[in-house]
This record gives C-alpha cells, sequence and structure tokens, in this order.
C-alpha cells in the first residue's frame, strides 16, 4: 500500500495527466505545422483538400493502433474526423487564397 493520501495520490496523478495534456497540444501543433506544408503543396499543384482514400487506410491504421493500445477504436476514429475536419478547412482556404493570389 502507498504511504500518500488520497490527495496526494490525485495531485500526483493530475501532474502526471497535465504533463500528457501539453505533450499532445505539442505534438498536435506539429501534426498541423506539417499539414499546412501539405496543403500549401496541394494548392500549388491544383490538388483537393482532401484525400479520402488516404482517410479510410488512416481510420483503419488508427482503430488497428488503438485496440493494440487498449483504447475504444470509436473514440480514435471520432478524434481523427475531428483532426482531419479541420484539417480540410485550412487545405481549403489556403487553396482560396492561392487561386486569389494568382
Amino acid at each position: 500500500m502507498s504511504d500518500r493520501t488520497p490527495e496526494a495520490t490525485l495531485l500526483a496523478l493530475r501532474s502526471s495527466i497535465d504533463n500528457i495534456d501539453a505533450a499532445l497540444i505539442h505534438m498536435l501543433a506539429e501534426r498541423f505545422r506539417c499539414t499546412q506544408q501539405v496543403g500549401e503543396l496541394k494548392a500549388e499543384h491544383g490538388m483537393p483538400a482532401s484525400d479520402p482514400g488516404r482517410e479510410e487506410r488512416q481510420i483503419a491504421r488508427l482503430r488497428a493502433l488503438a485496440e493494440d493500445a487498449q483504447l475504444d477504436p470509436e473514440f480514435a476514429e471520432k478524434w481523427f474526423n475531428f483532426v482531419v475536419a479541420e484539417v480540410i478547412r485550412h487545405h481549403r482556404s489556403i487553396a482560396e487564397e492561392t487561386t486569389s493570389a494568382e
């Protein structure tokens, strides 16, 4: 048994959660920096903002990863769809900016 009080354990767990949240935010920021470059490349070459085939493959891959990590695959898919919707919105905005600048 731990010598810590429930309050001390709670504080320690919350500190770990805070660290994980910070890491997730930094990772998402890096992901969006990469997708920004993808959006610029797509706009430059007249490619569509979305790629349904890739999205399907990514969903299957992430669902499998979630299962392996004992995370709900439905949650992983919802998270991915949320992120992809934002990425596509950014890509469309970049394409519009590129078109209007020409």
